[in-house]
C-alpha cells in the first residue's frame, strides 16, 4: 500500500488512493472514490462513492464530501466546512439519481464552517471565508464572505487579499511579489501560467497575514 491509513480509518474495496496520501483517525473512504497523491484527510472525514479528488488536497477534520463532488488539485477544505449534493432534500423522496455536481477548482480554499450549496463551481484560487454560505458560482481568485456569500475583493495564490492596484491596474501579492491584473473581468497572474506549479521557494510561507473586511 503506497498510502497511509490509520488503524481506525476505513477504506472500502474499490476505492483508489494515490501514493503519499494520508487517511487519519475515524475517516471513511467509500468504494469508487478516487483520491490523488499527497493528499491529507484529517480526523473524521467522509468521502462518498464516486467522489473525485485531485492531488495535494488538504481536508481538515469533520468534513463530509458527498457523491457529485469534484475537487481539483491543491484545494484546501477547512475544519467542519459543509458540501451538499441535493438542493431540495426530503427524507420521503429518493433523489439519488439527481445529485447536483459541485466543482472546486484548482487551488481554491474553503474556510472553517463555510457551506457550499450544491450545483456551483468555486473558481481557481478563490477563497471562501470562514462561516460563509456560497449559493452561486464563484469566479477565479475572488474572496467570498458572509451569508449569503458576497464578493469582497481579490485574493492571490498565496491567500492574501490584494489591495489597491497601481496606475497600470496591477496588484502585487505582499508575500510572493507575484503580479496580478484583471483581464476581461477575471483576475489573472502575470508572472505564472494558470497550470504552473509554485516553486519550492514560493511554497514556503513567510508569516504575512491580512484581515478580511
Amino acid at each position: 500500500m503506497s498510502y497511509f491509513c490509520h488503524d481506525t480509518a476505513c477504506v472500502d474495496k474499490g476505492a483508489t488512493i494515490g501514493s503519499g496520501t494520508k487517511v487519519w483517525h475515524f475517516s471513511h473512504v467509500m468504494k469508487n472514490a478516487v483520491i490523488g497523491r499527497d493528499c491529507i484527510l484529517g480526523q473524521n472525514v467522509f468521502v462518498a462513492d464516486g467522489v473525485r479528488i485531485g492531488n495535494n488536497v488538504k481536508i481538515q477534520n469533520n468534513v463530509s464530501i458527498y457523491s457529485g463532488t469534484v475537487i481539483e488539485d491543491d484545494v484546501f477544505l477547512g475544519p467542519s466546512c459543509v458540501l451538499t449534493n441535493v438542493s431540495n432534500p426530503r427524507s420521503q423522496v429518493n433523489r439519488h439519481s439527481l445529485y447536483e455536481e459541485t466543482v472546486l477548482k484548482r487551488g481554491c480554499s474553503v474556510g472553517a464552517n463555510a457551506t457550499i450549496i450544491c450545483g456551483v463551481t468555486v473558481g481557481r484560487y478563490a477563497f471562501i471565508g470562514a462561516g460563509s454560505v456560497v449559493t452561486k458560482s464563484v469566479p477565479d481568485y475572488v474572496l467570498i464572505v458572509g451569508n449569503p456569500g458576497k464578493s469582497s475583493g481579490w485574493m492571490s495564490r498565496h491567500g492574501h487579499r490584494l489591495e489597491k492596484p497601481d496606475s497600470r491596474g496591477i496588484y502585487v501579492c505582499p508575500e510572493s511579489g507575484l503580479r496580478y491584473k484583471v483581464v476581461k473581468g477575471v483576475l489573472r497572474c502575470l508572472d505564472l501560467e494558470e497550470e504552473a506549479e509554485l516553486s519550492r521557494e514560493m511554497s514556503k510561507g513567510k508569516g504575512l497575514y491580512r484581515k478580511f473586511k
